[in-house]
This record gives C-alpha cells, sequence and structure tokens, in this order.
C-alpha cells in the first residue's frame, strides 16, 4: 500500500469508517505491490560537500509529517514535535538559540518579518524572535496546522487542516481574517503550505481547488479548481493539494494528488496549461522548468511557460521521494531510506547521491530515515531534514575531479 493511501485522515467518525472500508478494498485488491526500484551505481559528475548536520529531535517519526526546516538572513530554523525549535548557522550549524515552546508543534517552522512561527496540534499558534529565540506571542486557531505557515508584510498566512486560511498580525497574533474551502469526506493527512505573493496569500486545498485572497483586507480575488474530482469512489476522487504552491513572476504553480500540475496567471488564476499528474510531495521552479515528484517516484521535469515535458526518470520508481529542490545547477530529491539523490537540471542525468540521516555515505544497506519534507535551497547549499528530526547542508561545490 503506498504512502499517500496510509496517510489518509478522516473528519468524522462517518468518514473513518469510509476511510477504513475503501483502504481494505484497496488493500484486497492490491495483493501485489511494486517494489521500490533498486539504487545502481551512478557516474558521479558533481561534487557534493557536506557542510554540517544537528538533531532537532522531536518523537516517533509520523508525528513530523508538518515539520520541515525554513532558512533566512543566514540561519536554518527547525522544530521537533517536542516543542524545541532551533537556530543554527547556514555555513557552520553552529547552534545559535534554542527554545522551548511547551506545545505539541505539527507544522512549521515558518520564518519572515523577524519571526519564526510554528503551529500545534491543537491550534497553538507560537511566534518566536528570529534573532535570539524569545517569545513575541502565542494564540491558538482551534485547528490542527500541519504545515509551515507564511510570514510576509506583517501578516502570519496558516492553513488549518478544518479547510481555513488563517491571516494573523504578525505584531500580536490577533486574527485579521478567514477563508474557508469545503472538506471532502476523505482526504490525505496534511495540508498545504500558503504563499505570500506581493499583496496576495494564495493557497490549495484538499478539494483540489486553490484560492487567492487580498493578504491585507480578507476579500477573495479568485478561485479555481486545479483538478475536479472524478471517479466513482471516495478514494478515486482524491485531489488534494497537500504541497506548497510556487509563484515565479506572474504566474503561479501547483500540482494535485490523481489530478493535474498547472500554470495559474497570478492575478486573475487563468489556467495557462495543465497537465495530468500526480503528487503529494510538491514542486519546485526554476526560470525554465517546473520539477514535480510524482506520488509514483518519477521526478519529471515540464517546461515553466509551455507545459512541455522535457524529460522524466524512473530510477527512483516508488522510492517515496520528497518534494524537490534546485541548486546549484542541480535538482535534488529524497527518499525513503535518507538518500539524497542528484540529477542535471537540462538533461534528467544523474549527477550525485549523498545518504543522509547522519548515517556514513559509504553505507548502502538502505538503512538510513525516510526524508518526507520539502528540502531547501540557499544559494548552493540545500538543507534537508529526516523524519527522526535530523538536519543535513549539503553543498554544491562544482564538476567532480578525476
Amino acid at each position: 500500500m503506498n504512502h499517500s493511501l496510509t496517510a489518509l485522515r478522516p473528519y468524522r467518525a462517518l468518514a473513518g469508517l469510509c476511510a477504513t472500508l475503501a483502504l481494505l478494498a484497496a488493500c484486497s485488491s492490491n495483493d501485489k505491490v511494486d517494489p521500490p526500484a533498486s539504487l545502481v551505481k551512478i557516474r558521479e559528475t558533481v561534487r557534493i560537500e557536506k557542510l554540517w548536520s544537528a538533531n532537532v529531535g522531536g518523537a516517533a517519526p509520523k508525528l513530523r509529517l508538518g515539520l520541515g526546516v525554513a532558512a533566512e538572513g543566514g540561519r536554518v530554523f527547525a522544530a521537533g514535535h517536542d516543542g524545541d525549535v532551533s537556530a543554527y548557522a547556514l555555513n557552520s550549524g553552529k547552534t545559535l538559540w534554542q527554545a522551548k515552546t511547551r506545545v505539541k508543534i505539527a507544522g512549521g517552522p515558518g520564518v519572515g518579518d523577524g519571526l519564526v512561527v510554528v503551529g500545534a496540534s491543537y491550534g497553538d499558534i507560537v511566534a518566536l524572535d528570529a534573532f535570539t529565540g524569545a517569545l513575541r506571542w502565542k494564540t491558538r486557531v482551534n485547528s490542527e496546522i500541519l504545515s509551515a505557515p507564511a510570514i510576509g508584510g506583517g501578516v502570519v498566512l496558516l492553513r488549518a487542516v478544518d479547510g481555513r486560511l488563517v491571516a494573523l498580525s504578525a505584531e500580536n497574533g490577533r486574527q485579521l481574517w478567514a477563508a474557508e474551502q469545503n472538506v471532502p469526506r476523505l482526504s490525505l493527512r496534511g495540508a498545504a503550505t500558503p504563499l505570500i505573493s506581493g499583496d496576495m496569500a494564495i493557497s490549495g486545498f484538499d478539494n483540489g481547488r486553490v484560492m487567492a485572497i487580498g493578504l491585507r483586507d480578507g476579500q477573495t480575488a479568485w478561485d479555481i479548481a486545479v483538478a475536479p474530482p472524478s471517479g466513482r469512489s471516495e478514494l478515486e476522487r482524491l485531489v488534494d493539494i497537500d504541497s506548497g504552491l510556487s509563484a515565479v513572476g506572474d504566474d503561479v504553480y501547483a500540482v494535485t494528488y490523481q489530478g493535474k500540475v498547472a500554470r495559474l496567471a497570478k492575478d486573475s488564476g487563468q489556467v495557462w496549461w495543465s497537465r495530468d499528474l500526480s503528487s503529494y510531495r510538491g514542486l519546485a521552479t526554476d526560470d525554465d522548468g517546473v520539477y514535480i515528484s510524482t506520488s509514483e517516484g518519477q521526478l519529471v521535469k515540464i517546461g515553466r511557460r509551455t507545459g512541455v515535458e522535457l524529460w522524466r526518470t524512473d530510477s527512483l520508481k516508488n522510492r517515496k521521494l520528497s518534494a524537490p529542490v534546485v541548486v546549484g545547477g542541480q535538482v535534488a530529491v529524497a527518499d525513503f531510506k535518507g538518500f539524497v539523490h542528484f540529477f542535471d537540471v537540462n538533461t534528467g542525468a544523474p549527477t550525485a547521491r549523498v545518504q543522509g540521516g547522519g548515517l556514513a555515505e559509504s553505507s548502502w544497506l538502505g538503512t538510513g530515515t525516510r526524508i518526507s519534507n520539502p528540502p531547501v535551497a540557499v544559494g548552493d547549499v540545500a538543507l534537508f531534514i529526516n523524519d527522526k528530526g535530523h538536519v543535513t547542508a549539503y553543498r554544491v561545490t562544482g564538476p567532480r575531479r578525476r
């Protein structure tokens, strides 16, 4: 059974019963599960330098669903489910500060406007000073937070699992406005990371829709279905947008589970192009392309302006990939055994492979810890956090010398 199905979230007792019955039916009809692709030796053409690693800790791996890393101003921020938030120096990994929030953190951290913000399983929102770790404010939104907040323009933007997009004042945590979408009876467990672009707040939702709202006034600018639900069963109708969007210039890019990847006009929501594709991990963009980790474990590049598929690799099929990240002329993606794979952005050819999670890079037994959450790129440095809270920073240093 693949990850996306085991992560289903019931919203009510009836939905929980439907989810259980559907999963039993799915499992019974798919006795044979395709194994993950075996890793083969590659000719490494790019040198990857491990800069540092640290461990922010936390509880069991399954509780790190919405806990990634964030970076700003030469600092890296990470959080553990048990409530600890840490800041590290980007280049050295030196611990700059540690804070104990005393809440069960489930989403974040988000960084911006001098704040580091995390969300908790029971709706607590905690804002810390990004330079000192001191508590700035604390509030509650009465819904679980399973993704990082977006912060900018004096606003902290949150996607709650009850279908709301909530805007809080970055100054004091006061609610400014909230918008809502219907939540399907059956959904993947997770929530899209919202996006602030200019004066717009933009987010994907569990019903396959993307909504853009005025950051200041909370007025809806547009609301569009990227992938309308289709199919006879509730499982077939899952079209969640559980990953973050990407904004480049006047465009917004989104991908759904069992649906589509699409280019939208930021000012109107008009669909410039869309392609059938399924992802629950997400996408990355650069000036030329859109890179997607598919639900089946393929890495795909699509022309950003044209929507034409440029390359696709099956070498990591069924390895439960993280979202991709573009760094140093490479696109990197991590898998369920903690391996980080680098590919040339132009050709899709493999260029390097390292093993994260604190294990020796020479270990090929595949005993590493899964990396689920989206990596982050800062210049030529890529930051990964595995499902046990181990943070690793890698630098793409250039061609490998022979």
